[in-house]
């Protein structure tokens, strides 16, 4: 029969872990808002970035109440193998999506670029001259001076040379 007594351990500790867990996630939270607000970055790559560091802070926990409650080192590393096994064939065969994912945590916090800047990409079978619309997760949507729009993979902009094009302002006359 389950004993509050016999487990107020873990319980404790379990609750502790929760607590600690919600303070880390409200200080993180904040801490890449100011940073981002610093780097004058856009709200919805703020949220993506501070959803992923959620996300890893939520996976620590939970080994920790894994082990906290005291399954054995064994079938941790059975359970954890067998996970890592599964999601490893998995991310082989999608192995691009973590890339651009990683890429695009990259971009956020060395950011060389923004939105509304002009870039041209070195690429020499495919160079590109456009305007950055948005900046996603995994991709950078561009328009061309044309009109073309291109999506454009985040781990394919880091491994290219980019150029920031200056700004050029179109002399025009004012009158009064």
């Amino acid at each position: 029969m389950f004993s509050f007594k016999e487990y107020s351990q873990e319980i404790l500790t379990t609750i502790i872990l929760i607590l600690v867990l919600i303070a880390l996630r409200i200080i993180v939270a904040k801490l890449i808002r100011r940073y981002a607000s610093t780097s004058q970055l856009l709200e919805h790559r703020t949220n993506l970035v501070i959803k992923y560091i959620h996300l890893l802070m939520n996976i620590l926990v939970m080994i920790s109440l894994i082990i906290i409650w005291g399954v054995e080192t064994k079938d941790i590393f059975i359970t954890v193998s067998s996970i890592a096994t599964v999601i490893g064939v998995a991310m082989f065969a999608q192995w691009s999506i973590l890339s651009n994912i990683t890429s695009g945590m990259i971009l956020f916090f060395s950011f060389p670029f923004r939105i509304g800047d002009t870039i041209k990409i070195h690429d020499k079978d495919f160079p590109i001259e456009a305007e950055i619309e948005d900046i996603s997760a995994f991709h950078v949507n561009l328009k061309t001076k044309d009109g073309e729009k291109i999506i454009f993979p985040n781990n394919l902009l880091l491994q290219k040379g980019i150029s920031i094009m200056p700004v050029q302002y179109e002399e025009k006359e004012f009158f009064d």
